[in-house]
């Protein structure tokens, strides 16, 4: 591809891919049945490490479509895979997909176009999840509870605090290529600890209450990993995750959002350490402590977890003592 036909390319498209070859060709040729024309966008596959009929499915798709890259590279994890294509992405905007999940057909016209019309750094729009027999259906209604879908441009400092809500999946957004900056390598939660970095950076931001985006939910994902490894690095990537959120907090003179996002880490830590780890309660209340992360704050917590922050900012180990004995 040269230079002057990569000046002409409007949206790249990155989407790491490991190990789902069940769901790649449903995800691909959802990228392809779009109201734009394959000139104006190109599509990077991320092979990251595959062991699976992924790379061969990857460059099959390349070798008859023009607008498909492949890059095949070690298995590095999601974040160096969304890295990677970022480097060599040549769109004016990024988007990106997950392997496993796919777009509603015809939606990426409509939304380089809002971007355009609207001079937008970033594009939040809607997405619904989805079982592998196609049920649709939510099953966290909490987390959309704060997200604000209104069509009316803002600061990104402001879309943060008022609309963002505490659903950052990296996948919601249309951006500018030159916002997107990088994810934290080798982390659970990569997408919250990236989200409010991009939108501080951003001046114009709204949303579309549109559904663009489908993800499956599925067992074996790393979201639904269960093995007592990935629980432990899952806890230790909270706690990491609420140093980089304090960390965000000090640029912006109102936190209110980093603060409600560290107390909802904190109380999943403490739920969690209650019903998996319990004997080691008071390590993790003293790593806390540590970080200064108490008294919670209320912002954007839901009415149960309201009830829990006022018992943590009593007693963290009350609150574990009660979580263990309702679940033990």
């Amino acid at each position: 591809m040269t230079m002057s036909e990569s000046s002409k390319i409007q949206l790249s498209i990155i989407v790491p891919v490991y190990n789902v070859e069940k769901y790649l060709r449903k995800c691909v040729d959802s990228l392809l049945c779009q109201d734009i024309k394959p000139e104006d966008y190109e599509i990077i596959l991320v092979d990251d490490g595959s062991t699976d009929a992924c790379p061969k499915i990857c460059d099959e798709y390349a070798a008859t479509n023009e607008n498909i890259r492949v890059i095949h590279q070690e298995n590095r994890g999601l974040s160096e895979a969304r890295n990677t294509g970022i480097k060599l992405a040549q769109g004016k905007y990024i988007q990106f997909v997950d392997s496993d999940d796919w777009l509603q057909p015809n939606v990426l016209g409509s939304l380089v176009c809002k971007m355009e019309q609207d001079n937008l750094d970033v594009l939040r729009f809607n997405y619904q999840n989805v079982s592998e027999q196609g049920e649709v259906f939510e099953p966290n209604k909490s987390g959309k509870l704060f997200m604000d879908y209104r069509d009316t441009v803002c600061t990104g400092e402001t879309f943060l605090r008022e609309r963002l809500g505490s659903a950052c999946y990296a996948c919601q957004f249309l951006l500018k290529h030159e916002l997107t900056g990088t994810f934290t390598p080798g982390i659970y939660f990569e997408d919250t600890d990236w989200a409010p970095g991009m939108l501080l950076k951003a001046s114009r931001v709204t949303s579309v209450d549109t559904i663009v985006y489908n993800y499956l939910l599925r067992s074996g994902s790393i979201t639904q990993s269960v093995s007592e490894e990935k629980r432990k690095k899952i806890l230790n990537d909270k706690l990491q995750l609420i140093t980089s959120l304090q960390k965000q907090a000090s640029l912006v003179e109102r936190d209110d959002w980093f603060r409600g996002m560290i107390a909802s880490t904190v109380l999943s830590i403490l739920t969690t350490v209650a019903i998996e780890h319990y004997g080691e309660t008071r390590h993790y209340i003293h790593l806390l402590k540590q970080l200064g992360v108490f008294p919670l704050s209320k912002y954007h917590l839901t009415p149960a977890a309201q009830r829990k922050r006022l018992l943590a900012n009593l007693s963290p180990r009350l609150l574990c003592l009660l979580v263990h004995l309702k679940n033990g």
